[in-house]
């Protein structure tokens, strides 16, 4: 009879510890739908932003380019803020690195390339925020690079009347503004893992019962 509630007892543990191993691999299997789940999201999220955007930069630089006259006002200004002018740039912003437009072309392609590789291969869980930025700058890297590369020089024609500024097209608004989004998803990212550590920390030591880690009174 006694070797029989041993048999009984180890079958129960047998079976308990299958259950748990089964746990653990339906958990690891969730977690693994769950994350092609996300990456495919990120990817679709990605190539709407990334080619809405470089079509509205194409579109537009077209108009004005085949439209105007170098140095023609198009429009405005409006509010007292823009107005439109076509101007051909060689170079970067204020005239710098200017004449050096397919060493720009290049190092635009190499960023862009670095970004792509950064939030789909080494990030490992990027925000909405990243994804968004990084497809804004991709695409405005990728609509100067191409200007460059089959053009020789940027077509900008939104001009800054209330400061001096430089003038600038859609893609340099996708570069600044998914810059921005960028590094702010960065730094809420961060902040999540840290606040995940420390949640995780604080579980695993759990409070301690009354009476755990001091002396009872028949230890003395």
């Amino acid at each position: 009879r006694r070797a029989r509630r041993h048999r009984l007892r180890g079958s129960g543990v047998g079976r308990l510890s299958e259950e748990k191993r089964g746990l653990g691999v339906s958990a690891e299997g969730g977690d693994a739908a769950l994350g092609r789940a996300a990456r495919l999201r990120d990817t679709l999220v990605f190539g709407a932003v990334a080619l809405a955007w470089l079509a509205l930069d194409t579109l537009t630089k077209g108009y004005f380019n085949g439209s105007f006259a170098v140095g023609e006002v198009a429009g405005g200004p409006f509010l007292g803020l823009v107005r439109f002018r076509l101007v051909h740039n060689t170079g970067a912003a204020w005239g710098m690195f200017g004449d050096s437009t397919f060493l720009l072309g290049v190092v635009s392609i190499a960023v862009c390339l670095v970004l792509v590789a950064y939030l789909f291969f080494l990030s490992p869980r990027p925000g909405m925020l990243e994804v968004v930025g990084v497809a804004l700058v991709v695409a405005g890297g990728l609509g100067n690079a191409f200007d460059r590369f089959t053009l020789g020089y940027v077509v900008d024609f939104i001009e800054p009347v209330f400061i001096d500024f430089p003038v600038f097209n859609v893609a340099d608004i996708g570069v600044t503004c998914g810059f921005v989004l960028f590094v702010a998803g960065m730094i809420l990212a961060y902040r999540r893992a840290d606040r995940e550590a420390a949640a995780l920390a604080e579980g695993s030591v759990g409070p301690q019962a009354p009476g755990d880690g001091g002396e009872g009174p028949g230890e003395r």
